[in-house]
């Protein structure tokens, strides 16, 4: 499983939304100007990712159940 593309891929998405999650808690906590200048683009980044993620994962679990190994 560790040797598939698509499950690497997903993996490497998820830990992309992670990222972009944690800067996006951390400047609305810290509030001010970094949080009135980026929290709308960092929510449609997080959102871009995650699509791509849900994606991945959806796809690796088809072409699981099809055989593919």
């Amino acid at each position: 499983m560790l040797s598939d593309p698509i499950f690497i891929l997903g993996m490497i998405a998820c830990f992309v939304v992670l990222i972009i999650l944690m800067i996006g808690i951390g400047g609305f906590a810290k509030g001010g100007e970094f949080n009135r200048n980026h929290s709308n683009r960092l929510m449609r980044y997080r959102i871009i990712a995650q699509a791509v993620a849900v994606i991945l994962i959806v796809g690796f679990a088809y072409f699981r159940s099809q055989g593919g190994n």
